[in-house]
């Protein structure tokens, strides 16, 4: 029987990071917001509470995607992470439309900011907890891209491979990236308004935390929608998959392939061409250990592949 460690030990690691991170600091962002009545500062605090439900709703899709192929269900459970990703994208859409009203609201009335030393503090925090959770998104991107980097190299390549990530590290990883971003800007914001004769800045900061919000929920909404839809695999896997069909040296050609995407796992279809002359029987035995070898590379759930005599014409070209 499955224990509660396993089951968590399959779901997404950077969501789990991230929903207890922001649990923390919805509890002291949402003391500073009420105390100091700065709208970045609320901002900044329903930015965090999103962030907190949403990322369990994604653990949770993370680990229910994981369940194998089953008689009723044969294509597997992949896309399951794109409905819950989905889930949090309203979520998300409903707080950043709140705070960009409080942020119109604050820039029309002011409110005078107090309590400065216990808000600077709670931005600061969430800085270091976004920050760090920020950077194990970008971890785990290059952990399920195959990919590697060092020091500053570690953004520059999360940047590069992020659209290769499951959909659940996508959503950790611009989700942190705008809440890093947006506890800066606050921190800013309320110095400048606290300092100075420009009140209304914490309003503005609001609103652009609020649209940064926005543009969040439509990005993964794109991205799940495309998701659930279903979506062909990145070029390089495709690359890849055709060069471990071309190693068999029985296969002279890729007639047809399709791979598709389920979250973060493939399907494999293809028509294979073989040399001529060969038996049914031995033909069959190429098919199998052709199978077994794109089963075995990670990520590949599925494969299923059709033979033919080699028709003389060259069909696959990339490789």
């Amino acid at each position: 029987m499955t224990t509660i460690r396993e089951l968590i030990s399959k779901g997404n690691t950077s969501s789990l990071y991230a929903t207890f991170g922001n649990l923390f600091l919805l509890i002291i962002k949402g003391i500073a917001a009420i105390s100091s009545g700065s709208g970045a500062m609320f901002a900044e605090a329903m930015h965090t509470g999103a962030d907190a439900v949403n990322q369990l709703f994604v653990f949770i899709g993370s680990i229910l995607a994981e369940r194998k192929p089953t008689p009723r269900f044969p294509s597997g459970f992949g896309r399951v992470i794109n409905v819950f990703c989905m889930g949090a994208v309203i979520v998300v859409t409903i707080m950043a439309y709140e705070t960009v009203l409080e942020g119109i609201h604050l820039i029309q009335h002011p409110v005078p900011l107090r309590k400065l030393g216990l808000t600077i503090f709670s931005l600061t925090a969430s800085i270091a907890i976004d920050g760090y959770v920020l950077s194990k998104a970008m971890r785990e991107i290059l952990s399920e891209t195959r990919t590697t980097g060092t020091g500053l190299g570690i953004f520059s390549e999360a940047f590069k491979n992020v659209k290769r990530a499951s959909p659940a590290t996508r959503l950790v990883f611009y989700e942190d990236l705008v809440a890093t971003f947006g506890a800066v800007l606050a921190v800013i914001a309320i110095l400048i308004s606290n300092y100075t004769s420009i009140k209304a800045l914490d309003g503005f900061a609001a609103i652009i935390i609020g649209l940064l919000m926005g543009g969040v929920a439509f990005l993964v909404g794109y991205d799940n929608m495309v998701g659930l839809i279903g979506v062909s695999a990145p070029k390089d896997v495709e690359d890849k998959i055709a060069q471990i069909i071309f190693s068999d040296p029985d296969v002279t050609d890729i007639n047809k392939m399709r791979i598709l995407q389920e979250g973060r796992f493939y399907h494999v279809e293809s028509y294979i061409e073989l040399r001529p002359g060969l038996s049914l029987a031995v033909a069959d035995d190429i098919k199998f250990r052709i199978r077994d070898k794109l089963l075995a590379y990670e990520d590949v759930t599925d494969v299923t592949l059709g033979i033919i005599e080699d028709t003389g014409v060259k069909d696959w070209t990339t490789i």
